[in-house]
């Protein structure tokens, strides 16, 4: 599964993202952003928002070993 994650080391504070979200699922902690993953539906629409690229998909791979 995907997640949304943000890399704090390029948030540039914008907010840009917190004006898409309309979940309400990102606020800011100490001039940068953070996502509330139980409020987030994980639509992506913040990552174009973003003008530092600071939020992308990850995939989740996490129990996916190699089946031994």
């Amino acid at each position: 599964m995907a997640k949304i994650v943000i890399d704090p080391k390029l948030c540039c504070g914008s907010g840009r993202c917190i004006d898409v979200c309309p979940e309400k699922a990102i606020n800011f902690v100490d001039g940068k952003a953070v996502l509330d993953e139980s409020k987030c539906d994980f639509d992506g629409i913040c990552i174009p928002a973003c003008p530092n690229q600071a939020i992308s998909f990850e995939e989740d791979l996490s129990g996916m070993g190699c089946g031994f």
